[in-house]
Parts: structure tokens; C-alpha cells; sequence
């Protein structure tokens, strides 16, 4: 209630004294009757003071009264006359035009107490208007998401209840924004709110100043928040019913129509081509499995395949290359290190199976994101379930392993620098700091124990492919 509106209540017969007009509509915080001659330090600003003036014989002291109410940031002074004055005193009028200071006169028959009680009143008032308000917003915000609206009618409704701007990030992507063209928000002109979900995708609700809060923001922080959590559970769900699909078809364990069949029941298109994308973070794989996707890869499928988190996506003419790159860039924000691997695009299960194994291959590189090689043959083989290839890997190297763990020598390793570096005794030797004639007496061991010879061609082509398929077998999610 200001004074304006205190003046205006007829039953209170209140009538302006002075001429002052500043603060004659600032709301009144409290009321303060005092016959103190100072009352100053028993003020702490926006009151109305009340008085009759028991004190304030003399011109100065009146004067002197009027400063020390002003100076505590009063409203306006509520003189009473018909007791120790009967009418309010000219130094005081005068003193109060002076400071700008509204000075209202109060009737002998109106108690100060009815004046206290009205702005008590108005007050409650007031509290209970907001309270409800607030209440009902907290409904609004609350059916935004159990209606099924999720997080954009809620941050809809929210940015429509403090007339302004949102925008939800996580990292430097934007969730929801309700700017026209998406400019990302700055500290600078935007109040910044964190949600805390406990997990590495938290997200900051920025809102664009100047705004009005309530206390309507804390409670959409905590709905957020629940949002949020329930959003990675679904997720987690999600991913672990397509990982078994991915799991059945990457394996060959289901027919080509049964596998199309499957595949769609999970929001894949088998008749279109599509690419797979391996993310493999052997710090953070707990972290990675329940991860939010970039935006850009939203339109994706994603599984967790072993402990691997696999996205599948269309080949609608994007650059599978810059997807992977966002997806890498996404989980360093993170704070996930990882490794992406790119598979080749094809159409039907099969192709699908093909690219994920390409995808596998290309993980072994070791970059922070890696793109498929030209058609591997052991990609091929690997996919190929009927073929005993890790048996046949096993029987031509763990005499060599077995060899290595009880003399400490290093068989395996001189038999992939000699097959990486094409049948090259000089560079082997040069690559692990050896004597030619040491490289050639380990190649000799080699063949003793596995029965292939390293320099012939088709025996060499078998102990790669061993190698091949112990390496990428080891990434197998099976």
C-alpha cells in the first residue's frame, strides 16, 4: 500500500499537510509511531512514521524531526493533532516541503493502530496474492510435464511467466532456446541458474535480465533437474533394448527378415543405408554408456553394445566424419576421454553389421576420432560368425605368448614390427633397438614354434590375420 492509496481510505479521514509529492506513491514497508525527538536509528527505511509530537515543542525540534525522518529513508510523516497540537505545526510543513517529505495529518478521532492495522492488512494482502500466485505457477510448470510436454513446454511456460527470454545449454550446446536465430546467452545481459543432476550433463537455465523472480526459477531448477534424471534413465533404457537388437544382428544370430524386423522395432531403417559410430572410453565407460547426444546426432539410434556406446545413423548426405567429430567434442566437454570410430555406410542388416566392424577397426587407430579404412579383410571374417577365427588366432600365437611369459622374451612384439614393417629385417631392428642377427634368431623361434614361417608370403598372411583377429576380437563386446 503507498500513501497515496493510505490518504485515499475514507474511513481514516487522512488528510495531506505538505506539498511534497516524491514519495507520495512508494509502497509503505511498515508503520513506526514514536514520540521519540530522534528517532533515526529505530528506522530502517520505506516506514510510515506516526506521531502526535509530545516532544516537538519548539520550531527546531520540529524541524530537526523532520530531517532525521527523511535522512532513515521514511515515507512520509502521519502527524496526529488534537492532543499535544491542535493542527500540525508550520516549521514542520515547511521543514518537510523543504526535504520533499509527504506529511499527512491525522484526526484526533482515527488511532494510530487502525493505520498499522490497515497496512498490516494490505500487506497479508499481498502475500497471500503472491503466494498464490506462486502456487499456481508451480502447477502450471509441474502439468507442463506430467501432460507430456517435457522440458520445452516447461521452459515455454516458464520464460512466459517472467516475460522473458530462455535458454537451456548443456556444454556449449543449446536444449532449448526461445530467441529467434539461437544466440547463445553471455554472462553479460543473462542471470545464470546451474541443474544439478549428479551426473556429467548437467546444464545451466540462463535467463535474459531484467526479469522479476518470485522464487518460481528455484522451483523450475528442481523440475528441470527431475527432468533431466528421468530423461538419462530412459535413455539407459532405450540404449540397453537397441543394444541387444545390435548385439543379435552384429553377431548374425537372427535372419535377414527377422533382423529388418527387429531393427525398425528399435527406430532403424535397414532398407535405407546407415553409418555406425563406436565410441569406446575405457576410463569413463560407466560415464559414456548413459551420456547425452549432441544435437546434431539426436536423429540417431543409440545402444550400448558391450561397453561401448554405439550410435547409428542415416546417411542423408551429412558428413559422417564432422558427426563424429561433434559426438567427440560433446564428451570432452564432458570431461569423457574417447575414441570414435567411423564405420562405412550400407543398407540391410548385413551392411550394418559390415559397418559396425569397419567402425571396431577404425577404434584400434587411436585417434580422438577415426575414419574407416578401405575394405578390411579382417573386418570382413570377423563378421563373420561360422568362421573359428579366434581359434585359429589362439593355436598360432599362444605358443609364442606362453613362450614370452616364461622367458621374458618378446616374440610377439618382433613378430608385428616384422609384419608391420613388411618383412624388414634392418627396420625391425632399427625399430626395437636390436641386432639384425637377433631379429633373424626370433624369427627363427617363431617358425620352430608356431610352424609358420614370418618370410613366407602365405604363412606371413596367416600370422597377420592372428594378429588382426586377437586385436580386434579383444574389443569384441562377446
Amino acid at each position: 500500500m503507498s500513501l497515496a492509496s493510505l490518504v485515499a481510505v475514507p474511513s481514516l479521514k487522512l488528510r495531506q499537510a505538505g506539498l511534497a509529492e516524491t514519495t507520495w506513491n512508494q509502497d509503505i514497508s511498515w508503520v513506526a509511531v514514536t514520540e521519540l525527538e530522534d528517532p533515526q536509528r529505530f528506522l530502517s527505511g520505506g516506514e510510515l512514521v506516526l506521531t502526535t509530537g509530545l516532544r516537538l515543542k519548539s520550531a527546531a525540534d520540529q524541524r530537526r524531526f523532520v530531517r532525521q525522518a527523511q535522512r532513515a529513508g521514511a515515507v512520509g510523516i502521519g502527524f496526529g493533532i488534537g492532543l499535544t497540537h491542535e493542527a500540525v505545526p508550520e516549521a514542520l510543513i515547511a521543514e518537510a516541503n523543504r526535504w520533499g517529505l509527504p506529511l499527512v495529518e491525522v484526526p484526533y478521532e482515527i488511532p494510530f493502530i487502525a493505520i498499522g492495522k490497515l497496512v498490516a492488512e494490505s500487506h497479508s494482502a499481498d502475500h497471500y496474492s503472491n503466494l498464490e500466485r506462486l502456487l499456481a505457477g508451480h502447477q502450471i510448470l509441474a502439468r507442463s510435464l506430467l501432460t507430456g510436454g517435457g522440458l520445452n513446454e516447461l521452459l515455454k511456460q516458464l520464460g512466459s511467466m517472467l516475460r522473458t527470454d530462455v535458454v537451456l545449454t548443456q556444454f556449449s550446446a543449446q536444449l532449448y532456446n526461445s530467441v529467434a536465430g539461437k544466440p547463445a546467452p553471455t554472462a553479460e545481459g543473462w542471470a545464470s541458474y546451474p541443474i544439478p543432476t549428479g551426473r556429467r550433463d548437467a546444464c545451466t537455465l540462463w535467463l535474459r535480465q531484467p526479469f522479476v523472480d518470485s522464487g518460481i526459477v528455484s522451483y523450475a531448477q528442481n523440475l528441470i533437474s527431475v527432468e533431466l534424471n528421468n530423461m538419462v534413465k530412459q535413455r539407459q533404457a532405450q540404449r540397453a533394448m537397441a543394444g541387444q537388437v545390435l548385439d543379435d544382428v552384429i553377431h548374425g544370430t537372427l535372419e535377414s527378415i527377422e533382423a529388418a524386423r527387429r531393427l525398425a522395432g528399435v527406430g532403424i531403417n535397414s532398407t535405407r543405408k546407415n553409418v555406425v559410430l563406436v565410441a569406446e572410453s575405457a576410463a569413463h565407460h560407466k560415464q559414456l554408456i548413459s551420456i547425452s547426444l549432441p544435437q546434431a546426432l539426436e536423429a540417431g539410434v543409440s545402444a550400448v553394445v558391450g561397453k561401448d556406446l554405439v550410435t547409428v545413423i542415416s546417411d542423408d548426405g551429412s558428413s559422417a566424419t564432422a558427426l563424429a567429430k561433434s559426438l567427440s567434442d560433446h564428451l570432452q566437454e564432458a570431461g569423457i576421454h574417447a575414441v570414435i570410430g567411423i564405420g562405412g555406410a550400407y543398407t540391410k542388416p548385413n551392411g550394418l553389421r559390415w559397418s559396425y566392424f569397419e567402425a571396431r577397426d577404425a577404434v584400434a587407430h587411436g585417434l580422438p576420432v577415426n575414419e574407416p579404412e578401405r575394405l578390411s579383410l579382417t573386418s570382413l571374417l570377423l563378421a563373420s560368425e561360422d568362421v573359428p577365427l579366434a581359434d585359429m588366432a589362439s593355436e598360432s600365437l599362444t605358443p609364442l605368448r606362453k613362450f614370452d611369459a616364461a622367458h621374458g622374451a618378446e616374440l610377439v612384439a618382433t613378430l608385428e614390427s616384422y609384419l608391420n614393417h613388411n618383412g624388414s629385417v634392418a627396420a625391425v631392428a632399427e625399430a626395437l633397438t636390436l641386432h639384425r642377427n637377433t631379429v633373424r634368431y626370433r624369427l627363427a623361434q617363431i617358425t620352430e614354434l608356431t610352424g609358420y614361417d614370418p618370410s613366407q608370403t602365405p604363412d606371413r598372411v596367416q600370422l597377420w590375420l592372428a594378429l588382426a583377429v586377437q586385436r580386434l576380437g579383444s574389443r569384441n563386446p562377446r
